[in-house]
């Protein structure tokens, strides 16, 4: 087939689903997954620190909050990397980032230098959340382009239960050093992204690298029709075109503040921010508040692990209702839910710390709470175009970061004062101001493509 003249996103478009495309998203869900699982650990590993270094409640949520400042200068860069020089070197070099500080919080002696170490490991976390959903939403085709980000979503529950089960089996035998040394091993994986991913033909193609983008569709297709076992692929149909706009590093910073991206950039902020300060405040002391209601460590984490198990089916739910119901509605209900059973948690912690009321109303908190991680990283990236994509999710993943870096603080600080019924009522009250934002100000991006949603044309 002649494919002269058609542009790369009616190229991919028309790519029926393919073993190709299932590769492609396991490697960078995986990469999600590793990065997700060390992210988590400080859940899990808090109260031994805090024990350890003979912390006060509010050094212990500086500690939690300092991977959260470097996320956010992480994304803040990233998104404006990835969009001046690819996708996949800057994916690359995450990697390479958090695997090396990972193995750093292992040598930590003393709480500064963990807590600087921790801040290098946030900004390699913060840079490839941001590209992975870019990466994600360029390759995979619009009809199933929400489901299949909101699945990679469903890697950060699988990797926070991982970091549970770790942080159970190995803390009472290796302590948590050795725990950080074992999640620095994973960064290897770095080399399934260098020979198995492709730059994204979108970026190429917007950037003035025609050919580049040619060469790496037609590898694409290869890889297609070789997965599907047929010679023939469907036409293209014609779509919106994006003109090139190669920029400076700071272009598409501009675009994402323009008239036309103005609204869905305050709205997607709004709900970044006050949805991670929320989540954050709550997960990060899932298992210290619990050590601090009188259960033990080992029970705490067990506990903890148990009710995050909630999160599988709340990922795999929002993953069929964002293509079902849309990105908007699922949003607004997630939200909704995580804040109503974040309030009710808070209170079964209050009144005795009845386990079988904790673990109900923990295990139906983590499923709307991480059925709303799914929609927001399948939301995001599609509010952009090409051009200012990764630009556009680094800074709303670095504004909710800002949040992330607050909530462990905040509940630090709040916790002497409300007690854990005080805590949760904040995080619901967080997660209810977020679903209001998106009530009225979003838009809703279910079955359209980049382009389309790019030309301003779809109403809220």
């Amino acid at each position: 087939m002649d494919t002269h003249g058609y542009s790369a996103a009616e190229r991919l478009e028309r790519l029926p689903i393919s073993g190709y495309h299932r590769v492609i998203f396991i490697i960078i869900a995986l990469a999600f997954f590793f990065d997700s699982m060390d992210l988590a650990m400080m859940t899990f590993l808090l109260g031994s620190i805090k024990a350890e270094f003979g912390l006060s409640s509010a050094q212990a949520g500086l500690l939690a909050s300092s991977s959260f400042f470097g996320m956010v200068v992480g994304a803040s860069l990233s998104g404006m990397l990835a969009d001046r020089f690819g996708r996949k070197p800057v994916f690359q070099w995450s990697i390479v980032l958090w695997g090396i500080a990972s193995y750093l919080c292992s040598t930590a002696q003393d709480i500064e230098t963990l807590t600087l170490f921790r801040i290098l490991l946030g900004i390699g976390m913060g840079m490839e959340f941001p590209i992975a959903q870019s990466m994600l939403s360029e390759l995979i085709p619009a009809k199933r382009r929400g489901r299949y980000i909101a699945l990679m979503d469903g890697f950060w529950p699988l990797g926070f239960v991982a970091a549970g089960v770790l942080s159970y089996f190995l803390l009472p035998v290796i302590g948590w050093r050795d725990i950080f040394l074992v999640l620095a091993v994973p960064a290897v994986f770095v080399l399934a992204i260098r020979f198995f991913i492709p730059e994204s033909p979108r970026w190429l193609e917007q950037a003035g690298r025609g050919d580049e983008a040619d060469t790496v569709l037609k590898r694409i297709e290869d890889q297609v029709r070789a997965s599907l076992g047929q010679q023939n692929l469907p036409e293209p149909i014609r779509l919106p075109r994006a003109e090139s706009t190669p920029g400076n590093f700071f272009s598409a910073l501009a675009q994402i503040w323009s008239p036309l991206y103005r609204q869905r950039t305050m709205m997607i902020w709004s709900v970044w921010f006050f949805a991670l300060l929320g989540f954050y405040g709550l997960t990060s002391w899932l298992s210290a508040l619990l050590q601090q209601s009188g259960f033990a460590v080992t029970q705490s984490v067990y506990y903890t692990v148990l009710i995050s198990l909630g999160g599988i089916p709340g990922f795999l739910m929002a993953a069929w209702l964002v293509e079902r119901w849309g990105r908007k509605p699922v949003c607004i209900i997630t939200l909704l839910g995580g804040g109503a059973m974040a309030f009710l948690y808070g209170q079964s912690a209050v009144f005795g710390g009845n386990v079988g009321l904790l673990i109900g109303t923990g295990l139906l908190m983590q499923f709307f709470l991480f059925g709303m991680w799914a929609v927001l990283y399948t939301y995001t990236p599609e509010l952009y175009p090409t051009s200012a994509r990764a630009t556009g999710s680094g800074f709303a993943s670095a504004v909710g970061r800002i949040g992330s870096l607050l909530g462990p603080l905040v509940t630090g600080l709040v916790f002497p004062i409300t007690g854990q019924g005080g805590v949760f009522a904040l995080g619901a009250l967080c997660f209810a101001v977020a679903a209001g934002v998106v009530w009225l100000f979003g838009m809703e991006t279910r079955g359209r493509t980049l382009e389309e949603l790019s030309e301003g044309t779809v109403a809220g």
